[in-house]
């Protein structure tokens, strides 16, 4: 698997991730959205830690310096 996603991109992805996590638990957000939400929020955490974006690559883009 090479990287595709820079710095920049995987902080971006890691903020809305925590953003989405403190609006669920506030109840902000519930039901329906809180879920979508929340797998959003997931698959941001997972591909900011592994530095790849499966979709990313089917688009070919590629925010990583290399």
């Amino acid at each position: 698997m090479v990287r595709n996603m820079g710095t920049a991109d995987r902080w971006i992805r890691t903020i809305i991730a925590i953003v989405l996590v403190t609006l669920i638990t506030s109840g902000k957000i519930s039901g329906t959205w809180a879920i979508v939400a929340g797998v959003i929020a997931v698959v941001f955490v997972l591909t900011s830690l592994v530095s790849f974006c499966p979709l990313y690559r089917v688009l070919g883009r590629n925010s990583c310096r290399s």
